[in-house]
């Protein structure tokens, strides 16, 4: 598969657009580790690839395990995550496989650990990842070999 459109050149405000809400994510409360598990976690279940290694270096660079990092797709079945971080995957997979829908067990489980503000905070953490998902995938986005 090679690369197609580069949405950036072909549709520079709307992808200033996805920037933009990007940009928002670092005022949230949502610490920098538990924003790259959203982003990976995602970028797992819409398989994109590019956002999969960036993220994951990423993570790797704030500090982030190895062994944590290779359990994610099968957090459910560890206890390498804490109850707020299995929260947000909770909400992470829901949000993101929108077509299920968020659950009142998962909303409620997210409710138990985290006021209105930052659940609102996260589902928007997982709409921005989903949208550079969706440009990834789309344009068949590789990441670069080094």
């Amino acid at each position: 598969m090679s690369q197609r459109v580069n949405i950036k050149k072909a549709a520079p405000a709307g992808y200033a657009a996805v920037v933009k809400l990007e940009s928002y994510l670092p005022s949230t409360r949502i610490a920098p580790l538990h924003h790259e598990l959203i982003r990976i976690r995602a970028s797992q279940i819409n398989g994109c690839t590019y956002c999969i290694d960036k993220h994951t270096q990423d993570a790797l660079a704030q500090g982030e395990s190895l062994r944590k990092l290779f359990a994610l797709t099968n957090w459910r079945e560890t206890d390498f995550f804490t109850e707020e971080e299995q929260a947000i995957l909770a909400v992470t997979e829901e949000v993101t496989l929108i077509h299920q829908g968020l659950s009142d067990e998962t909303y409620a489980r997210a409710a138990k650990v985290f006021d209105e503000g930052y659940i609102a905070e996260l589902i928007m953490a997982v709409i921005v990842i989903n949208a550079w998902n969706r440009i990834g995938v789309s344009t068949h986005m590789k990441p670069a070999l080094h």
